[in-house]
């Protein structure tokens, strides 16, 4: 049975109330709105429905009472700029900074989307969410309609995906299954782009449209042209299925090979016979276990 093991919290989760002046900022920061976007948007979030994640703080070594300052410094501007006296903190079990103001997972816009809807589930109306993001209330009328004529199958495979608004309107213009096709080349391709979404568009053969009666308008693209299109594409995107389904197996046969060959050369028998005998080939056999990354024999 193994032994557990005790693994020590970066933070105090418990946090505590500290007065302002009891926080000394790390560094000196640009907290001017008509310049800051960002500082606008936390201003007016506090204002609407306060702070929502607390500040990170660290103890003073020689000034008993203080805390240094490790995460939200805009936040602390802002608190001060609004009259506030305290504010939650967290308590830091290390005195460094750098994995919060740099290791960030950012909300992807179908994230972005599911939260709003929750919200407005919850009763929370639209123009008190505009007014918390420092938003005007039609964009977030279209963040809540983003996913409207998606199947939820593409959804889920795009969910944790930075994939653009508009590459999620020309997926509108097709049908779910040609939606999904969609979504994995777009994934298989790491390419969530409007321009790729509208080349995919392009390729869809009329039937697959959600109006097939309606034709396909791409300025500055003939009929006979977008035929031609359509057949190239669909090759391509074929082409590219394969080589990405055959791309693990042909990288575990590497990695297999690469340990056999490993193993051979460390036999001086053999390697003594291939010098004598192959010496072209042994010289490639190192190659291939010398090399310090798989992805570089590819």
């Amino acid at each position: 049975m193994s032994e557990s093991l005790d693994v020590r919290l970066a933070f105090d989760p418990n946090g505590i109330r500290l007065p302002l002046d009891r926080i000394l900022p790390l560094k000196s920061i640009e907290a001017d709105p008509k310049k800051s976007p960002t500082y606008t948007r936390i201003v007016k979030s506090i204002a609407e429905i306060g702070v929502i994640e607390p500040l990170i703080v660290y103890p003073h070594k020689s000034q008993k009472g203080m805390y240094l300052l490790l995460d939200g410094h805009l936040r602390l501007n802002a608190l001060k700029r609004l009259g506030h006296q305290d504010v939650l903190c967290l308590v830091s079990t290390e005195d460094e900074a750098y994995t919060y103001n740099h290791k960030v997972s950012r909300v992807t816009p179908i994230q972005e989307h599911l939260m709003i809807m929750k919200a407005i589930e919850q009763g929370v109306s639209e123009e008190r969410i505009a007014a918390t993001l420092d938003i005007d209330v039609a964009r977030i009328r279209q963040k809540r309609d983003l996913l409207t004529g998606i199947c939820p199958e593409a959804i889920a495979l795009l969910k944790d995906r930075s994939v653009s608004p508009g590459a999620l309107r020309e997926m509108r213009k097709v049908k779910p299954m040609r939606q999904i096709e969609m979504a994995e080349l777009m994934l298989a391709s790491a390419n969530c782009t409007e321009s790729y979404a509208k080349c995919l568009f392009a390729a869809t053969p009329q039937e697959q449209l959600t109006d097939p009666e309606k034709a396909k308008e791409i300025k500055g693209v003939k009929p006979e042209d977008m035929a031609r299109m359509e057949k190239e594409l669909d090759a391509l995107g074929r082409d590219f299925k394969m080589i990405e389904q055959g791309h693990g197996r042909n990288v575990l046969n590497l990695v297999l090979a690469v340990a056999y060959l490993r193993k051979l050369l460390d036999n001086a028998g053999v390697v003594r016979f291939l010098s004598q005998r192959y010496a072209d080939i042994l010289a490639e056999f190192r190659k291939l276990v010398d090399t310090a990354s798989l992805e570089a024999t590819a």
